[in-house]
């Protein structure tokens, strides 16, 4: 029998009209490519989970929806592109139905993330640019931003290279509980208007030539 949360249902009922339709296909989707699916809420937005790993996610915003997988990098590059490149997802933003892949086509890039969670497959740690190009938002860090007006706030006055320390810190988090963990600190520490190394620039030399870095959560 499916596994549902009736978290995802509130927050369905909750989102905008024109994203219900969206969300509730993306769900009914989900459950018919993969019935061993788990649902449940992370960061705030509904969450698919199989094998032991997050699987896709949805989520709904004021003027577009989004939907994405987790190893989103190992998919069909081409099948999934489309949208804007700045959006949450592989999806870009959805506003109707009409914004994603026909339901054959969406259900196979379905399978295929289900077999790289079964097979243990993991998504590349995020590298640095040694051009230092700018550097995608993770998922978990737009999502939050919206939810803390404050935060974004703060973010958005950041440096360049302010915001990619933040970015970088999420993004290279390789367990689900680190992640999530990094995420709190990375927004208390926003909504107060600090940078990622906040700590390490206050800090005054313990001895001669030498400092130390804050320690990671």
């Amino acid at each position: 029998m499916p596994t549902r949360d009736p978290r995802i249902d509130a927050y369905i009922k909750r989102s905008a009209d024109f994203a219900q339709p969206i969300l509730e296909h993306l769900r009914a989707l989900v459950h018919e490519s993969c019935p061993q699916v788990e649902e449940t809420i992370k960061w705030g937005f509904p969450h698919f989970v199989h094998a032991g790993g997050i699987l896709c996610s949805m989520a709904a915003f004021k003027q577009h929806a989004a939907f994405g997988f987790w190893n989103g990098e190992l998919i069909d590059a081409a099948a999934t592109a489309g949208g804007d490149r700045g959006a949450m997802g592989q999806f870009g933003r959805l506003q109707s139905l009409a914004d994603l892949p026909g339901k054959r086509a969406l259900a196979a890039l379905i399978r295929k993330a289900m077999t790289l969670n079964e097979e243990g497959v993991k998504r590349p740690a995020a590298k640095r640019d040694p051009a230092r190009a700018e550097m995608a938002m993770p998922a978990e860090l737009a999502a939050a931003l919206i939810r803390h007006p404050k935060a974004r706030k703060h973010f958005e006055t950041f440096a360049p290279g302010q915001q990619r320390e933040y970015k970088e810190w999420i993004a290279e988090a390789k367990q689900t509980t680190t992640r999530e963990r990094r995420l709190a600190q990375a927004i208390e520490w926003l909504a107060e208007g600090k940078p990622r190394n906040w700590k390490y620039m206050a800090a005054k030399p313990a001895a001669a030539g030498k400092t130390r870095k804050p320690r990671e959560p």
